[in-house]
């Protein structure tokens, strides 16, 4: 499996990708997900993929020499949005080719793609393809698209990221989003490929390979698991059972009548309830010593 993360922003665009392939818990391969067209001061378009490896390398193979009904290429389209058609049909290529003969072997056309980057004399635009070679665009009410793992990094870009945040303050949170995924998913992992691209540079200037010894990546991973204990140690436990003035911290009320859907066991089985006695936290008197736990 895999986890790529691409955001579009005010300031430019940032990538971040894994590079673990595996087919098993005992079939573990690395191969980088992120491939760069560049063509310095003309255009620099960035692709990651994520499914299955065979069909993803086919369409890299393809796209970068794919002529659309004009003549074009992704080296010649004069809009990202040209461009992302054309890997479009490179897509629809490659399924033309493979998916029928694939299925025969129970194996589904998977394959998922973030495309983005800058022509010269328009925007920077960031694009999710599909595997019928359909896509979308990113706009500022959905400013990154993730691919692969995607629901362990999602909430703190969703807390964090607007298009007005700025380059670093995006890729560190990239890199937590994939920190968090590799702590909960072993088909994820390093090294990673992190890209990150200032609007109206039209040439790579920023890119990192993170491995296990990357500095940066590992104040990320101590830094940001202690925080968050911290921050969850900071909030109060609820209270239960409180009284019916109270306000803070209530999750439930003593005149609350919640009760859980219940399945009745065998009537055989029926035993006549008992009450439970309430803990409390203090009191005074035998009663309440009486209703202590031992």
């Amino acid at each position: 499996m895999t986890y790529c993360v691409a955001m579009r922003l005010n300031e430019g665009l940032v990538f971040l990708s894994d590079s673990r392939t595996n087919a098993g818990v005992d079939h573990i391969g690395t191969f980088r997900k992120m491939n760069v067209y560049e063509n310095p001061g003309e255009r620099v378009m960035v692709m990651m993929t994520a499914g299955n490896l065979s069909i993803s390398q086919s369409i890299r193979q393809i796209v970068s020499e794919k002529t659309n009904a004009e003549g074009r290429t992704i080296w010649t389209a004069h809009s990202m949005y040209e461009a992302a058609q054309i890997l479009g049909d490179a897509i629809r290529t490659v399924h033309d080719r493979d998916a029928e003969e694939l299925s025969k072997f129970g194996i589904d056309f998977n394959v998922s793609i973030i495309f983005g980057g800058q022509i010269k004399g328009e925007r920077c635009r960031l694009f999710q393809m599909y595997s019928a070679g359909n896509f979308i665009e990113s706009h500022d009410e959905n400013t990154y698209f993730q691919i692969g793992e995607a629901k362990y990094g999602k909430p703190i870009i969703d807390r964090v990221v607007t298009p007005h945040t700025s380059l670093d303050e995006a890729a560190k949170c990239a890199l937590i989003s994939m920190d968090s995924t590799l702590k909960s998913n072993i088909s994820v992992g390093l090294p990673l490929d992190l890209l990150v691209y200032n609007t109206n540079d039209l040439a790579v200037t920023r890119f990192v390979t993170i491995d296990e010894q990357n500095q940066y990546f590992q104040m990320i991973r101590r830094s940001w698991g202690s925080q968050l204990k911290r921050v969850f140690e900071a909030i109060d436990d609820p209270v239960w059972d409180a009284a019916p003035e109270a306000t803070l911290n209530v999750l439930s009320s003593s005149i609350d009548h919640s009760q859980p859907v219940r399945v009745q066991p065998p009537e055989a089985l029926v035993r006549e309830a008992q009450p439970v006695a309430r803990q409390t936290l203090a009191g005074d008197g035998e009663a309440d010593v009486a209703q202590q736990p031992t």
